[in-house]
């Protein structure tokens, strides 16, 4: 998938918002890679792959949910 060049602008509210979700997704990075350390060869997929998954959906979650406080915060008029 290609993407179009950012204007500076987007490029950085790109930036900010890949910090917002680095510290977001902080916890559930950890645990994939907990999962996947705790696991040998023969047990990678099967319900270790769906726990990862999971986690992954949860991140990309994450994901959404921030960038759309983020909108929210630069809509909202000062009360």
């Amino acid at each position: 998938m290609s993407h179009a060049p950012l204007s500076p602008e987007q490029e950085t509210r790109a930036q900010q918002l890949a910090q917002e979700l680095q510290q977001a997704a902080a916890d559930d990075l950890l645990q994939i890679a907990r999962t996947l350390v705790a696991q040998d060869d023969r047990h990678l997929f099967g319900q270790t792959e769906v726990t990862v998954r999971d986690l992954v959906l949860r991140i990309g979650a994450k994901a959404f949910d921030t960038l759309l406080a983020q909108k929210k915060r630069a809509t909202t008029a000062p009360g």
